[in-house]
């Protein structure tokens, strides 16, 4: 019960990753460029080797595409974590993914940018509120001893949804009659009906029910999913738990608190950070980074497929080792490899590309491909 639950929650995650890795690779499509983007159309295809290759790609509208996603997201987030607290998990889940449904429809069906950015808008606030509320979800419906395994489940499924919208778009590029971008965010529909489905049919948290003073129910359903009518003591530790979170009349205010500052400082430096590295503009715009590299349609797309498979393998070992070596053993292994690579990319780019218009040479571009 508790590991169907946790799958079909993460299926949120495969949204995300999906909105993601699909944004890059129709952006490098030349009959998408056409249509919606001209200018950037007329240096990409019909004018290449004029200009740099750093400014085929320099667009307000263009950047308004992708963006838009993420303010939407940072905008819904406000508004789910009201829902997320007072209305319940999954409830907040099925709101993501209505919003993820319509955003869809917008995408596939676009007849002009306007249409393509509301449809970007729509996908924005069902991450917004998918992403606050599945982490949630995972971390309360898990058992102890695999709760690390199973909240990597939201993070497997992004990178998931990225290598199959890497796969989509590699696919959709070589079908003919220039429509094939349409099948690439249409086909963001299938991870959307899943999150909607999921969100009908798994059962709130008891966290999220005796928060909301629902007890009866929420020792009902702490007794399904843990299948033992053993559960008093894990009931009566929530239900304090509870008790306590409601005595605390400024919450934001004792963040501030100096005995709260170590742990607060920590959590928003690991995630500050984590975003620095650049890894969201790679997986964003993978394909459009390789292009100005010198890489052809094709390879570029399938680059970034490698990218993203490496992704998702590189997912599958933490989930088996999250819980046996522990998060600061791997947090420091990462860091160590993230840096590394980076060093190496510099060097390379720095060395071999002089000018903007230059290309690597095969070897450097698929050393650059195994950095990434």
């Amino acid at each position: 019960m508790v590991i169907i639950s946790c799958i079909m929650a993460a299926t949120g995650g495969l949204m995300f990753g999906y909105d993601v890795g699909v944004s890059g690779g129709v952006t490098a499509m030349p009959p998408f460029l056409k249509k919606f983007f001209p200018a950037v159309y007329r240096k990409t295809v019909l004018e290449k080797g004029v200009d740099s290759n750093y400014c085929k790609y320099d667009n307000e509208g263009l950047q308004l595409f992708t963006s838009s996603l993420y303010l939407a997201g940072l905008t819904a987030t406000f508004f789910a974590s009201y829902t997320t607290r007072n209305l319940g998990r999954r409830l907040t889940m099925l709101i993501a993914g209505i919003f993820f449904i319509l955003g869809v429809i917008f995408n596939a069906a676009a007849q002009n940018l306007a249409m393509l950015i509301v449809g970007r808008l729509l996908l924005g606030c069902g991450v917004g509120f998918a992403n606050q509320a599945v982490p949630v979800f995972l971390s309360e419906i898990a058992p102890s001893r695999i709760r690390g395994a199973l909240n990597i489940l939201f993070q497997l499924n992004i990178t998931i949804g990225i290598l199959f919208a890497n796969l989509v778009n590699y696919g959709t590029n070589k079908i003919k009659g220039g429509w094939g971008w349409r099948l690439s965010l249409g086909l963001a529909g299938i991870p959307a009906l899943l999150l909607t489905v999921g969100a009908l049919l798994v059962v709130d948290t008891p966290n999220s029910l005796i928060e909301r003073g629902r007890l009866e129910e929420g020792k009902a359903v702490l007794r399904k999913i843990r299948g033992t009518d053993n559960i008093e003591p894990e009931f009566l530790e929530l239900v304090e738990a509870s008790r306590v979170a409601k005595e605390v009349k400024h919450p934001f205010r004792n963040l501030l608190k100096r005995r709260n500052r170590p742990q607060l400082v920590i959590s928003i430096a690991l995630q500050i950070f984590q975003q620095f590295t650049g890894i969201n503009a790679i997986m964003f715009y993978a394909p459009v980074l390789f292009n100005t590299l010198g890489f052809k349609n094709d390879a570029s797309l399938y680059s970034a497929v490698i990218t993203g498979a490496v992704n998702v393998l590189s997912t599958v070992v933490s989930i088996y080792s999250v819980d046996k070596v522990g998060r600061r053993k791997l947090l420091l292994e990462a860091g160590v490899q993230m840096f590394l690579s980076q060093v190496v990319i510099a060097i390379i780019l720095g060395l071999k590309v002089k000018d903007h218009s230059d290309d690597l040479s095969k070897g450097y571009a698929v050393f650059v491909v195994v950095c990434d």
